[in-house]
């Protein structure tokens, strides 16, 4: 559009610019220039052919008067024609030409009444006429000269004009010559790119008709009637039409089933009138088509829209979904049969942990009742075996709970206040009996800002270390045990504890270690292997730390030794307050009123046993019903509530208890249950218990819920509870019932002689051999692991390591710390109870 204005415009010029010329060149050859020119150089000819006539009339005796006035005539005539005539309006504002000419009026005045005058009045005029013409001759030329100057300027003046509007016509022309050339390149352009798009269109249209022929999905295109343009092999295919027979057709009548016509039919209806495009361009939809032989499947359906010269078409993709309906509908069939298969595993694990926990919870209580009685040294060392056999069943049991409950992702973690350094000491004072026989160091400690109290899944990760640092003590013997706990800041929220734990055990090669936390993984799965377990218990701690949100790695060296490093987050917490500590205490004296919930009469038994053995008094109830009477009228101090009973169960008695406004309505409950599934423990909360108590019940579990809930017990309680941590506990009572009471008791007669002597040996030690007295100090450390005086024994290697260093200061140092040592141990040398 810009170049066809410049066109036009250019051409307006030119033809404006043709005309100014054309008008120019009339004047130049107008044929009034040439004749206004000759006047006034013909007016000049008349004077001097009138002042010629006059000079000869003077020297002439007859003078022809008629010539003279007939010349003075002409002359005048010229005059008044170059005074009156309009071609000469313009010369006559000349200034010069109009002086003169004035001049030359005056003579033509002044002379004109003596040329009408008689002859005789003229012949003695003629001197006078003669000298009046010689006197305006020179305004005559002036004035002729500068008429002529003033056309010849005009001339001039008009032939500059015609070059300069040539010149401009010749710009203008050049500039509309270029602008047609640009014009003509660019329509030439335009063509070129409008036969390319063609072309390209042309392309585009075969490979869209490819396309939509080789597709896989049905292509049906239809107008805005519905009635079908296209139809490609793919709908052929599903559909058993041929596209002959399609085009032309409606798609109501083609693919659309008879239970969705009417609705197909209102929306092309609501189309065509401008309304809502419900389908077009919003994706993918799942609908039902039918085919030729009225057959109907299920089909996902894209349709588009375009405009066309014919008006609006809408373009349908369909893919037949048939197989993958199908296939999806078995898999959710495989799906539900997997998730049903799923809960009866656990509803299987679930009850046989109950009724495996059950009895188990009589065997062992009755154990624990049977050991509190005279025995023999014999029946003494078979109830053990009894315990701990029943122990590694129920860990057994508890091990595959935990895997189940972890891969169907039922394990739930039970974060409390926790104390880690408590933990970890508690764990190596567990082991170090283990370690101690094995003749290995076990220590702990901080590396850096200890972190005492966090908020944490407390069994879980004692669950965790409690492998780790036993498969440790397991597979070391002669060697250490380190354990570093270490707190590694991030962001704000992101505190992580780390623990290694580093032995110079048996090591492992890199074939065992990539598949250490695989489960049932043993290091020497043999018959005749030195250490058992299941292989589960690296397993379970990996699931756990993952649960934890944290990692659990290893390295190790065959022969050498391996380091195990946990990570998990924590969420370190400020000490809680003890205001419940100051509440235990002032209640620790006093016997509880328990309130016993069992139907299970073993079980009952020795709870009540163990209870009363406590210095409690017990209530029993066999039921749920009898229990809420019981708390109605009277108040305990803590209800021991089984959960399955007959008549009423324990959740339903609890929810009762709690709604009623009996004496033991807030009375603490805690249930007493073999189901160890963490969902229903959390139910069992729900329902107003306040803790729970897994069977089989110990001594020792039953005593730790009853000093959390109501306090402590009677001081003979409180003194079992806190056992010396200088000797291994149970370990003395393992020496009488393995070699009999009057043997163990000359052993560890002969041991306190022994220790004795050493002491007194040591006190001079800088006058001993350094290694001699490193050698008795490790003798004598070794008898104090037999007899399981664990505090004297770390206490003897660190004498014999700072001997074997020749340190004197640390010798003197050690060897210092062993009376107070000795002095807590002593007391536990006897086989008297």
């Amino acid at each position: 559009m810009i170049w066809l204005a410049l066109a036009v415009t250019s051409f307006a010029a030119i033809v404006f610019m043709s005309v100014n010329v054309a008008r120019d060149l009339r004047l130049l050859n107008s044929a009034s220039s040439d004749n206004v020119q000759w006047t006034l150089s013909q007016a000049e000819v008349e004077f001097l052919e009138y002042e010629l006539n006059l000079l000869l009339a003077l020297q002439e005796d007859r003078p022809d008067l008629k010539t003279v006035r007939q010349e003075f005539d002409i002359f005048y005539s010229r005059v008044k024609t170059l005074r009156e005539s309009s071609l000469y309006a313009s010369l006559r504002n000349d200034g010069k030409f109009s002086e003169n000419l004035g001049i030359v009026q005056s003579f033509l005045a002044n002379a004109v009444p003596t040329i009408d005058a008689s002859d005789p009045e003229l012949i003695a005029a003629l001197p006078a006429l003669l000298q009046l013409s010689q006197d305006v001759r020179s305004n005559v030329r002036s004035m002729s000269n500068s008429g002529l100057n003033y056309f010849a300027r005009n001339s001039d003046l008009r032939r500059t004009n015609i070059a300069v509007t040539l010149t401009q016509l010749a710009v203008g022309v050049t500039f509309l010559l270029l602008a047609l050339l640009l014009l003509a390149v660019y329509l030439t352009r335009l063509n070129n790119l409008n036969v390319r798009r063609r072309s390209e269109a042309i392309e585009a249209s075969k490979r869209m008709n490819i396309v939509t022929g080789t597709a896989l999905d049905a292509v049906v295109v239809s107008d805005a009637k519905g009635l079908v343009l296209d139809f490609n092999a793919a709908a052929e295919q599903i559909f058993g039409y041929a596209a002959e027979d399609a085009i032309g057709q409606t798609m109501s009548d083609l693919i659309v089933p008879d239970h969705h016509r009417a609705a197909h039919e209102a929306g092309m209806e609501r189309m065509r009138v401008g309304g809502e495009k419900r389908v077009v361009g919003k994706g993918r939809v799942k609908l039902e088509a039918k085919r030729a032989d009225g057959d109907v499947f299920p089909v996902e359906l894209a349709i588009q829209s375009a405009e066309t010269d014919e008006g609006e078409i809408f373009i349908a993709f369909l893919r037949d979904i048939s197989h993958r309906v199908r296939a999806e509908e078995d898999l959710v069939a495989a799906r539900d049969r997997a998730l049903a298969g799923e809960k009866a595993k656990t509803d299987f694990l679930a009850t046989m942990s109950h009724e495996i926990r059950t009895p188990l919870n009589g065997l062992l209580g009755n154990l624990a009742l049977l050991r509190d009685t005279r025995l023999s040294s014999k029946q003494n060392r078979y109830i053990k075996n009894m315990d701990t056999s029943g122990k590694l069943l129920m860990s057994h049991i508890s091990d595959v709970l935990d895997i189940t409950k972890y891969d169907a992702g039922k394990l739930r973690l039970r974060p409390v206040a926790m104390n880690m350094s408590t933990l970890l000491q508690d764990i190596v004072d567990n082991q170090s009996g283990a370690a101690s026989a094995n003749d290995t160091t076990l220590q702990w400690g901080w590396n850096g800002k200890p972190a005492e109290w966090i908020h944490a899944d407390r069994d879980r990760i004692q669950h965790i270390l409690m492998n780790v640092i036993g498969n440790a003590v397991k597979f070391t013997k002669d060697g250490s045990i380190t354990v570093t706990a270490e707190v590694t800041e991030g962001q704000p929220s992101d505190t992580n504890l780390s623990i290694t734990v580093r032995d110079t055990g048996i090591g492992m090669d890199s074939a065992l270690q990539s598949q250490i936390f695989d489960d049932f993984m043993t290091g020497d799965s043999s018959y005749d292997r030195d250490v058992g377990g299941t292989g589960l218990g690296l397993g379970i701690a990996k699931r756990f730390v993952k649960a934890l949100g944290g990692t659990i790695s290893v390295e190790s060296d065959l022969g050498k030794g391996s380091t195990f490093l946990i990570q998990f987050p924590i969420d370190p917490i400020a000490p809680p307050k003890p205001a419940a500590e100051r509440n235990q205490r002032v209640r620790a004296d006093r016997a509880c009123r328990i309130l016993l919930v069992e139907d299970n009469e073993i079980n009952r038994v020795v709870a009540r046993e163990m209870l009363l053995a406590a210095g409690h008094s017990v209530a029993e109830a066999t039921n749920g019903q009898i229990a809420i009477d019981l708390a109605q009228a009277q108040r305990f101090d803590l209800i021991l509530m089984d959960i399955s009973m007959p008549i009423m169960d324990g959740r339903a008695a609890t929810r009762a208890i709690r709604a009623g406004t009996g004496a033991s309505s807030r009375t603490p409950i805690v249930a007493l249950t073999a189901n160890a599934m963490a969902e229903e423990q959390q139910a069992f909360l729900s329902d107003g218990m306040n803790e729970i108590l897994t069977k089989p019940l110990t001594r020792e579990a039953l005593l730790r819920v009853i000093s959390e809930q109501v306090g402590p017990g009677d001081a003979v309680v409180t003194a079992r509870a806190t056992p010396s941590k200088a000797v291994l506990p149970g370990h003395i009572q393992e020496l009488r019932d393995t070699v009999g009471a009057e043997v163990a008791q000359s052993l560890l007669d002969r041991f306190v002689a022994e220790i004795d002597d050493t002491l007194d040996y040591l006190q001079s030690f800088e006058t001993q051999d350094f290694s001699q007295t490193a050698e008795r100090a490790h003798r004598v450390a070794g008898s104090a692991a037999t007899m399981g005086a664990v505090a004297l024994r770390l206490a003897l290697i660190e004498v014999e390591q700072a001997m074997k260093d020749k340190d004197i200061t640390a010798t003197r140092t050690a060897i210092d710390a062993l009376p107070g040592i000795w002095a807590e141990t002593r007391p536990h040398m006897t086989t008297d109870p």
